[in-house]
């Protein structure tokens, strides 16, 4: 009875698009690495002398200047308002700049799992839903840790002039539907854009994984998770880009 733009999660539903499913960037590591003391905070990435070795990251200034704010100590909801200013992104780029001589770069989603199977790091952030099908498919030993997780959406949006529009419209409240959302989670551990679908949330593909665990929107995985700020990147991707690539 919930009327529709009260359960889809906040920032789900805008003027261009409609959500489908939420995402998030985390870091895991091969828990054969670490048999002693296991990384279990954002802070552990950056800290090379209690976990020694490489560190992949996603080539690009998006995400990584959050992390690295989150791991320095700033708590989620003021990442933001740190990031704009001057001294909150030198702070930014100085945490970064601690495992620099660590860092190897990726581009694609695919190459996060592989890096790690290959040894080539100890620790990498990636997109959850690829760390998790490496855990689950390829019964790879990796681990997930989920503090300091930075999620975004899935969206779905129609082109202005679309010669389909009304049909466009029908699909997408069919695919946004509670039911429809809640059965996206068989296949892939991302979480369903509206609240309603997360009680409806069962098991994966092979009958026995609970997904509820494996997704960003459970509510252990939220306590310190950032939603990324689409607006801040509008405003200011290009100068932080430019000085990221420098």
């Amino acid at each position: 009875g919930t009327p529709a733009a009260e359960d889809f999660l906040p920032g789900a539903l805008t003027d261009c698009a409609v959500a489908s499913m939420v995402f998030s960037t985390v870091y895991g590591f091969d828990a054969t690495k670490f048999p002693d003391a296991k990384p279990s905070a954002l802070a552990d990435f950056f800290d090379l002398e209690q976990f020694p070795g490489k560190r992949g990251l996603r080539r690009g200034p998006k995400i990584n200047l959050e992390l690295a704010l989150m791991a320095d100590g700033v708590p989620p909801a003021e990442v933001y308002e740190v990031l704009a200013t001057p001294e909150g992104l030198d702070r930014a780029f100085a945490k970064l700049d601690s495992i620099k001589p660590q860092i190897t770069w990726w581009e694609a989603g695919a190459q996060p799992p592989q890096l790690l199977a290959d040894g080539e790091v100890a620790m990498t952030t990636a997109y959850n839903g690829r760390l998790f099908a490496a855990m689950v498919t390829e019964d790879k030993p990796f681990e997930i840790v989920w503090d300091g997780q930075v999620l975004e959406y899935e969206l779905f949006a129609i082109p202005k002039g679309a010669p389909n529009r009304d049909e466009a419209l029908d699909y997408i409240r069919f695919a946004t539907g509670t039911e429809r959302l809640a059965a996206q989670t068989k296949w892939i551990s991302y979480g369903p854009a509206r609240q309603s679908s997360i009680p409806l949330v069962g098991l994966f593909e092979d009958e026995e994984t609970d997904m509820k665990p494996h997704l960003p929107t459970n509510e252990e995985n939220l306590k310190t998770a950032l939603q990324s700020s689409h607006e801040f990147w509008v405003d200011h991707e290009m100068e932080i880009a430019e000085r990221f690539n420098t």
